[in-house]
Formats: C-alpha cells, sequence, structure tokens
C-alpha cells in the first residue's frame, strides 16, 4: 500500500545547491496519488468543528478546493495583491529575498466563523501567519492549519505556534 511519500518526487539541487526540493506535482499528476492526499487530509479533520476553508494561492486552492467539496464547505481564495476584483484586507509579510502581499475579499469570513487554512507544504510559515492575520482580522477564528507537507527544518511550527498545525508528511531537512 502506497502512502502519500511515495508520490512526493524530491528533486535535489533545486533551485539551488543543496536543496531537495519536494514536488507536490508528481502527487497531483497521478490519480490514485491526488486521492490519498486528498482523503488524508480530510481524517486529519475528523471531529473538527469548523465553518469555512481557505486556501493560499495557488496549491493551496489545489488542496482545499476538493477538501472543501467534500466535506460540503464553502471555500475562500487567500490570493496575492492585485487579483480580488472586489473590497479586500491585505496583509504584507517578510520572505527571505524581499515582501510578499496577500489578500481577502472583505466579505469571505463572517465574525465567529471557524476557519482551516489549507497549503501544500509549510516551510517557514510566513504565508500561513499572514493568511491567520487577515482571518483574524475579519473576526473569524483559524482552528487549523493543514498541510500536504512539512519541511520541519525551517521552524514554520516555531512561528504558528499559536495554532493547531498539520501536515501529512514531514521531512527533517529544509
Amino acid at each position: 500500500m502506497k502512502t502519500v511519500k511515495d508520490y512526493i518526487r524530491t528533486i535535489p539541487d533545486f533551485p539551488e545547491k543543496g536543496i531537495m526540493f519536494r514536488d507536490v506535482t508528481s502527487v497531483i499528476q497521478d490519480a490514485d496519488g491526488l486521492k490519498l492526499a486528498i482523503d488524508e487530509m480530510i481524517k486529519r479533520l475528523d471531529g473538527l468543528d469548523f465553518d469555512v476553508i481557505a486556501g493560499a494561492e495557488s496549491r493551496g486552492f489545489v488542496f482545499g478546493m476538493p477538501i472543501a467539496y467534500a466535506l460540503h464547505k464553502p471555500f475562500v481564495m487567500v490570493r496575492k495583491a492585485g487579483k480580488l476584483p472586489c473590497e479586500t484586507v491585505s496583509k504584507t509579510y517578510d520572505l527571505e529575498y524581499g515582501t510578499a502581499t496577500i489578500e481577502m475579499h472583505k466579505d469571505s469570513v463572517k465574525p465567529s466563523q471557524k476557519v482551516v487554512l489549507v497549503d501544500d507544504l509549510i516551510a517557514t510559515g510566513g504565508t500561513m501567519q499572514a493568511a491567520a492575520e487577515l482571518v483574524e482580522e475579519l473576526g473569524g477564528e483559524v482552528v487549523k492549519m493543514l498541510f500536504l507537507i512539512e519541511l520541519a527544518g525551517l521552524n514554520g511550527r516555531k512561528l504558528l505556534s499559536k495554532y493547531d498545525v498539520d501536515a501529512v508528511v514531514s521531512y527533517d531537512g529544509k
């Protein structure tokens, strides 16, 4: 019986020497791998009380949307700045080399709604920290952060320590 980890392709020295790139495209390009990944993520939500799933652009859409569909929950897009047509809230956060800004529609999360944030990978945690702050600014409560892959060596859980963080597969390195 294959595990999700069996479907994840590792590419050495990408994007630079010494990095072991964990590629999720090999998971989603295989029907069995995709089904297994979504099923494993859904299992981690069993018994959790929540109202909304929000996914970070773009691979958070890939994993969050089928989870929302399967569980009959609304899906909220967390997008790069300038991509949403209605009134938004935004958050700028630090990257390794610079900054990035993400946005959500102001009406996407209602006060007191319980939100699960989904993305493909947790590295340093910056994107999800910013997404959580947007949810909270709108009056929502982040009840879980769910990832397919965790790069534990980058300590993203430390930044997100006030949240319930879960990942299907964890790698010790970067």
